[in-house]
């Protein structure tokens, strides 16, 4: 194949790419499997590797992420991006249109109408169609920039148009605004692992987002299920010069046209009365929102009577949130609950006398961790306050200390596992205690059940209940022993048929032979190791023998893997049960290799064998561009500084590596050294 052949191959799957991640992220309505999007990906990946020229910033394999910064830069606004003034019932809402009525007296009003997403306002900017910044709300004249985390949200395309518009309908200079969120579900999901791994948990959506966007590392934005939902616009530039865009309404579907999702459920509603039909539709959960929603935005449509109605110094007059009010209720915290995680953590839970709140019966709610039952200082038959805003899981807000009877209890962790009655422990610098016995049936059974789970080796048929019983039948003891059952065990269990346990084998003969790398470390569970430090920890050994092999330093030399997964990983593998476990997956035939693992530091050229890292802003590179050009001269870049690092490259406003590299005796280079340095290989 010809170099412009293989430049239209990439060009072609990186449009295939971007056509199928609207497709996915923001119509919601796949046309292809994740297998064959993975095929796709996967080829421009190699493509792009072996062809680094052919990389650009708007590609989709850029997504996962980039070098962690040292601080957020500020970045102003074209235009302010001001808050909204609230009203809290539909009477403070005809009030508010009697005001728009005496400012614009005999006029009529149209009303752009959204749900009010509970999450992080941030604006995009695209120039000549392409993804060029991201930025924060902040006090509304200037914001954090956060341009590189938010390239790493999948539902956000890099480049515009996506869905064939000509060049003369996309804005010269467009500036979006709206939410980052994530949804319910996600929500949860994201908690239950911050507890398995002994971490901080968020406590709602909008803490969860705001506090994954404003990372210093990219990769853990790109890790969590975020998604951009646009509501309105900045400033934008037309190729003729004129406003295409009269309304509100016709912002938003400009924007949809363009690629960009917008807020789910919203509409535009002909005048006030209907605009309180959808408030009471969307309290009641008429739109059975996948996201948390605490009101509605309400605004005038026409860009012209905006523009007349003005803005005060905090807020637009032409738009008004109505807010929901939180659902509350009083009940009986009646006992206290510890469940045991797979990583061994103990998380207590709340058992309700069960109550109503907003419609629903609640009976349970988390509590996350000791500190904070001690923090809202909860004793066991206090009569407490619980919240249920939304579709959030239940809060229990505060006690009722002025209904204490003196009979109520403090709670105090149990010294034992109410699963196995083993050791229980608080590990330094977490929040969450621990069960230390591995053996531990409650762990197993929830490690098991991310083992075989899509995040680990994906074996259909074989769900939780089925793992229960599995465990509780004394057939399997650890992950290998999955490996070793045998039809007439399976046909043993209870409404386990000859078909169902013949496919459940056929499932784990298809893991055995299928699974990669990344897969198998991914599945192990290892604490604070996820599907993408799997990634990096497959790209970089060839098999578990060496992953294991390696010490606390070597790991911490990958990039993207620091002091506290490292100690994590070396824990694992150094836990003799894990290393019985291991050897028998490995006698079972479940050891793959990796196809793309090898040090940088294999090759030749002027940095063979040496180690160097970057640290500070490099005016001509960009770090993946430096990364690629440090070890196509042999030499291998690291993600911290140690005695055996070589170089450090320091571009202007170095971090705290630098004095650390200078205490190492590392050679420091500056940009213009560092090309110098790699360009003697072509010379």
């Amino acid at each position: 194949m010809s170099q412009e052949d293989i430049a239209s191959r990439a060009e072609r799957l990186r449009q295939l790419l971007e056509y199928h991640n609207y497709r996915y992220y923001v119509l919601d309505d796949p046309e292809i499997s994740d297998a064959e999007y993975d095929a796709l990906f996967r080829e421009l990946q190699d493509l792009e590797r072996r062809h680094p020229e052919l990389r650009v910033p708007h590609s989709p394999t850029q997504r996962i992420g980039a070098e962690p910064s040292e601080a957020f830069s500020h970045r102003s606004h074209s235009l302010p991006m001001s808050s909204l003034d609230n009203v809290f019932d539909l009477t403070e809402w005809d009030s508010y249109v009697e005001r728009l009525q005496r400012m614009l007296p005999g006029e009529s009003f149209s009303f752009w109408v959204d749900p009010k997403l509970d999450g992080l306002a941030v604006e995009v900017i695209y120039e000549g169609g392409n993804y060029t910044a991201a930025c924060t709300r902040g006090d509304g004249y200037t914001g954090e920039e956060v341009t590189r985390n938010m390239a790493t949200l999948r539902n956000l395309p890099l480049r515009i148009p996506v869905r064939g518009e000509t060049k003369q309908d996309v804005p010269d200079y467009l500036e979006v605004r709206g939410e980052v969120i994530m949804s319910l579900s996600d929500f949860h999901m994201l908690n239950k692992q911050q507890e398995e791994q002994g971490r901080r948990v968020f406590a709602n959506p909008r803490n969860a987002a705001a506090g994954s966007v404003r990372q210093l590392d990219p990769g853990i934005t790109a890790s969590r299920p975020l998604r951009f939902f646009a509501y309105g616009v900045g400033l934008v530039r037309w190729p003729d010069g004129t406003d295409r865009w009269l309304t509100q309404e016709q912002i938003i579907h400009g924007l949809s046209g363009l690629g960009l999702s917008i807020v789910p459920g919203a509409r535009l509603c002909g005048d006030a009365e209907e605009v309180k039909n959808y408030f009471r539709h969307l309290e009641s959960g008429g739109l059975n929102l996948a996201f948390e929603a605490d009101g509605v935005v309400a605004k005038v449509n026409s860009l012209d009577q905006q523009d007349r109605l003005g803005s005060t110094a905090r807020a637009p007059r032409w738009a008004m949130a109505i807010k929901f009010l939180a659902e509350q209720a009083e009940t009986e915290l009646k006992r206290i609950q510890v469940q045991v995680g797979r990583t061994g953590t103990l998380t207590p839970v709340a058992l309700l006398e069960p109550v109503s709140v907003g419609g629903v019966t609640v009976s349970r709610a988390t509590l996350h961790n000791q500190d904070e039952i001690r923090a809202k200082d909860l004793r066991i038959g206090d009569r407490v306050v619980v919240q249920r805003a939304g579709d959030v899981i239940p809060e229990v807000v505060r006690p009722l200390p002025e209904k204490r009877t003196g009979e109520e209890q403090e709670f105090r962790f149990p010294g034992q596992c109410p699963s196995c009655g083993g050791r229980v422990d608080r590990l330094p610098g977490e929040v969450a205690y621990r069960c230390l016995n591995s053996s531990c049936p409650a762990q197993l059974k929830q490690a098991l059940i991310h083992f075989v789970s899509k995040s680990g080796l994906d074996i259909e048929g074989l769900g939780n209940k089925w793992i229960e019983a599995l465990v509780d039948g004394g057939y399997v003891q650890d992950f290998a022993d999955l490996f070793h059952l045998r039809k007439q065990q399976l046909v043993q269990m209870e409404r386990m048929g000859d078909k169902l346990a013949e496919n459940i084998l056929r499932a784990m003969e298809r893991a055995r032979e299928q699974a990669d790398l990344q897969r198998l470390i991914s599945a192990l569970g290892i604490r604070l190791v996820g599907w993408e430090t799997a990634r990096v920890l497959a790209s970089y050994f060839r098999d578990l023998d060496q992953v294991q092999a390696a010490s606390e330093q070597e790991l911490q030399e990958i990039p993207d893997i620091g002091p506290e997964i490292a100690a994590s990983i070396r824990s694992y593998f150094a836990n003799p049960a894990n290393k019985r476990m291991l050897e028998k997956l490995k006698q079972a035939g479940l050891w793959p290799g990796s196809e793309e693992s090898g040090s940088p530091l294999e090759g030749s050229g002027p940095l063979q064998g040496k180690r160097l890292i970057f640290t500070g802003r490099l005016d001509n590179l960009t770090r993946n561009r430096a990364r690629e050009l440090a070890e196509a001269a042999g030499g291998k870049v690291v993600g911290s500084v140690s005695g055996k690092l070589d170089y450090i490259v320091a571009g202007e406003e170095p971090g705290s590596k630098l004095d650390r590299a200078r205490e190492v005796g590392a050679t420091i280079l500056d940009e213009d050294q560092f090309l110098r340095l790699v360009q003697e290989q072509a010379s």
